[in-house]
């Protein structure tokens, strides 16, 4: 009898985390495991894939979820702007007939509305989370910075701006403690996150296992350099740096650091860019460049990849960073800072560079040291997508899932 496994995460399938979710599930699948997914929005297009709320309401009940969600956060009017989620707010998904169908519930992204945290102590079947950035073990935030209170129990929050122990991130922390349960089984995208998490207050008790994000090879794959930069409008004979994220002037993302490399690099090159950009901020480089625009289809994504020499992720806190292995699937090295997420990703002058964290220049010497030696490119460019293969495609990662489900589902006869 397989496995039945229903994943729950918020958004919709454009987006990050979920769009992980769904390629997981697809993998599943393939593995002879029945899964669907829950999520907040969907075209409709894939019938096991379900909106949590299905009525005439649908659009207000998110909403209103989304809303009183990040109420609390209005009464810290100088806060940091950057996501900040309470989860007081949610779905009772043991109400939905897919819950009752499921053996085993797997967590992705719950904020925004989609899971209240107070609903995990009322689950009565094995919950998998995959942890895919920081919430899970800080007091609302998804990325802590330089801030490590999440070791200690939050209060005084910098993103906040708070002058007071028992704000609002510490109630959030509290809340987590009371409800996290040891049916809880953590499961990390990075070793970075994982010894996060066991440094945190509240998850260093838990056992956390590790296994990174999945791309799926059928959608990610190396297209002809000439044909793609046709396509994109891109000259054939200079050499081509991507940058791009869903908003690359996040400022995890890095893109200052990014920029004060470009100092360090000749006008030979152009520039491509993907992502919520800022054409102010681009102006100012001062370099010959051309951006997409906000990408949601996996082909375009492809095609950028794939007529680019390089892609330079600059983050400088990132959980995974899966444009990363999109980018190796489409045999585009890439260069990155040795640090958080990608430092499990990249092979130093295997499939890319890693830069000294987080230095501008050592950016730069990556970069050309990728750009300025085509047998070498080729022989990045065919590392890249051997590594994918072996570590990071679908099925690769539904296995090692299956086996996890298996596990739990034994510990639970």
């Amino acid at each position: 009898m397989s496995t039945k496994v229903l994943h729950v995460t918020a958004g919709d399938l454009t987006e990050g985390a979920a769009r992980g979710a769904y390629w997981l599930h697809r993998g599943l699948l393939n593995n002879n495991i029945d899964s669907k997914i829950l999520v907040q929005n969907t075209d409709g297009k894939d019938p096991k894939v379900k909106q949590v709320y299905d009525n005439r309401f649908h659009d207000l009940s998110v909403l209103s979820g989304i809303g009183l969600d990040r109420l609390p956060t209005l009464f810290y009017w100088k806060r940091d702007k950057s996501i900040f989620s309470t989860g007081i707010s949610g779905v009772d998904i043991r109400k939905l007939s897919d819950y009752q169908w499921a053996d085993i519930i797997h967590l992705h992204w719950i904020n925004n509305g989609m899971i209240n945290v107070r609903m995990l102590k009322e689950i009565d079947k094995p919950i998998v989370w995959t942890m895919r950035d920081m919430w899970t073990m800080t007091g609302g935030c998804h990325y802590a910075g330089e801030c490590k209170r999440y070791e200690k129990r939050c209060g005084h929050c910098p993103k906040l701006k708070s002058n007071t122990e028992h704000d609002l991130s510490r109630y959030v922390l509290k809340r987590k403690e009371r409800y996290y349960t040891k049916n809880l089984h953590l499961v990390a995208i990075s070793s970075w996150l994982k010894e996060c998490a066991e440094n945190s207050y509240l998850l260093n008790e838990f056992d956390i296992e590790i296994i990174p994000n999945a791309v799926d090879t059928k959608d990610f794959f190396p297209t002809d350099k000439k044909i793609a930069r046709e396509k994109l409008g891109l000259p054939d004979d200079r050499k081509v740096i991507l940058c791009g994220a869903t908003s690359i002037h996040d400022k995890y993302k890095g893109f200052d650091k990014f920029r004060d490399s470009i100092k360090y690099l000749d006008d030979r090159y152009s520039f491509l860019f993907f992502g919520e950009t800022n054409y102010e901020e681009l102006d100012r480089l001062d370099r010959e460049y051309k951006t997409l625009g906000f990408l949601k289809e996996n082909k375009s994504l492809r095609l950028a990849y794939s007529a680019s020499d390089v892609f330079v992720a600059p983050s400088v806190q990132e959980a995974f960073g899966k444009t990363l292995i999109e980018a190796m699937a489409c045999g585009t090295p890439v260069v990155a800072f040795d640090a958080t997420g990608p430092g499990d990703i990249v092979g130093h002058k295997e499939t890319g560079y890693l830069a000294k964290p987080f230095v501008p220049e050592d950016l730069a010497r990556g970069i050309r040291w990728v750009l300025e030696d085509d047998e070498r490119r080729s022989n990045l460019t065919q590392q890249s997508t051997r590594k994918v293969e072996d570590c990071f495609t679908i099925d690769v990662i539904a296995q090692r899932y299956a086996e996890l489900y298996k596990n739990l589902l034994e510990l639970n006869l």
